[in-house]
């Protein structure tokens, strides 16, 4: 079948739907990514067609404002901002999409994939797939990803309802006027449903619905319907020639088991500032550390023997050899530290997914609570990294977490999801 996998975002949004389309097509199926131009050496590396998108989410990361919303850590702040920069944005992302489904069979996506990809199978009579790096789809099992600080006191109706009010009053209001504008000037289609938008579509059809993440870190809820799938993670490895740099091999070597700290594409109102925290707070927990600069631009200050800062590094290769990971919490960095086996701290910089992913590690045993980023400081980080890299019940749970992800194939398992589509 030929598929077009539509996968706007950052690093973290856009691997795990090429590692998808990487398996898919290694099955048979002719499959394009349609995702930013940054993405383009990914995605050709992997033999898959790429198909560009508008927009370039580093450039969007390190913009002034987003890195004010982000460091202030308000949900309401972070939504109206986007809002904004979406009005045109999702225009563009639709004649993208229109052009990119033209060929397509079935079309997949997860959040950002639906917003602009929906209305364009809609429009061309193609089936949707939902492709999911986060719990979506409403259960009564737990509440919404916008709201994990109420799993303690929410149930059952509860938990439902926030995933429907999560839906109806934040993400979706987020998208509605910008979606629709869309709708009605690229796609000659009518509004879509005032209160659910895009996903009144899917309740006619019994599509499958893939959630790549681990039934052993999120069980499927038992109230979700028959084609609602929990496939495992979706990774995407290096090849195997693939070589760390010396200097990095040079400083592993050189002494005990160092902790990661990065914070994947989430910018920083000040770098420099957030560096010497990070390294102040190793120098109080008495650890060495490994910095990623990423998009968030951690910097290359005068730093000690025992801190090591690199670009870019993969998770696959790092992390079965560091004593702990600090991270943002988006979902494929999470996915990694845990399928690594390793203790792990959130620290959210986003007021969604990256809060779930933090509240779901500490609620498993396999790391500390999460602190979000405008509340972090070198004190309260070393005080959790000692926690993290000591406590015994914390390193096993861990250590057998990830034994358990390391057996499942999750991109296996959707590409047999999929390839049903076609008998």
């Amino acid at each position: 079948m030929r598929m077009t996998i539509i996968a706007p975002g950052t690093q973290g949004d856009v691997r795990p739907y090429v590692a998808l389309g990487k398996g898919l097509q290694a099955a048979g199926h002719k499959i394009q990514i349609a995702t930013h131009q940054n993405f383009a050496p990914l995605v050709n590396s992997c033999g898959l067609i790429f198909y560009p998108l508008h927009g370039d989410m580093e450039a969007l990361m390190r913009d002034q404002a987003v890195g004010s919303a982000l460091a202030k850590n308000n949900p309401l702040i972070q939504l109206n901002l986007m809002k904004k920069k979406l009005i045109i944005m999702n225009q563009l992302w639709m004649r993208d999409c229109l052009d990119a489904c033209q060929a397509a069979e079935v079309v997949i996506g997860g959040f950002g994939g639906m917003i602009a990809g929906q209305p364009v199978a809609e429009k061309l009579g193609l089936p949707f797939v939902q492709a999911w790096l986060v719990p979506f789809t409403p259960t009564r099992a737990f509440p919404a990803v916008s709201f994990p600080m109420l799993r303690k006191w929410f149930g059952g109706r509860l938990n439902h309802l926030s995933h429907v009010l999560g839906w109806r009053l934040l993400a979706w209001p987020m998208q509605r006027s910008s979606v629709n504008l869309a709708r009605r000037t690229v796609l000659g289609l009518a509004p879509a449903p005032y209160r659910d938008g895009p996903l009144a579509f899917f309740k006619e059809h019994t599509w499958p619905v893939l959630n790549g993440f681990s039934t052993h870190v999120v069980p499927r809820p038992p109230d979700w319907a028959a084609h609602m799938h929990v496939t495992g993670y979706w990774f995407l490895d290096p090849p195997p020639d693939w070589q760390p740099p010396a200097g990095l091999v040079d400083f592993l070597q050189a002494g005990p088991a160092p902790v990661y700290v990065g914070f994947g594409s989430m910018s920083h109102s000040d770098p420099n500032a957030t560096t010497r925290m990070v390294v102040e707070a190793l120098r109080l927990a008495d650890l060495r550390g490994i910095l990623l600069t990423g998009w968030g631009g951690l910097t290359q200050a005068d730093l000690p023997s025992t801190v090591y800062m690199t670009d870019s590094i993969p998770h696959n290769w790092l992390f079965p050899k560091v004593a702990a990971v600090v991270h943002h919490g988006g979902a494929g960095t999470t996915a990694a530290g845990l399928r690594a086996g390793k203790p792990t701290l959130c620290v959210p910089f986003i007021s969604l997914d990256q809060n779930f992913w933090g509240w779901r590690i500490a609620d498993l045993g396999v790391g500390v609570p999460p602190i979000p980023s405008n509340r972090l400081t070198a004190q309260k980080l070393a005080q959790a990294l000692s926690i993290a890299v000591s406590n015994p019940s914390i390193i096993q749970h861990a250590t057998e977490l990830g034994v358990r992800i390391r057996s499942e194939d999750g991109v296996a398992q959707a590409v047999a999801i999929l390839s049903s589509l076609g008998n």
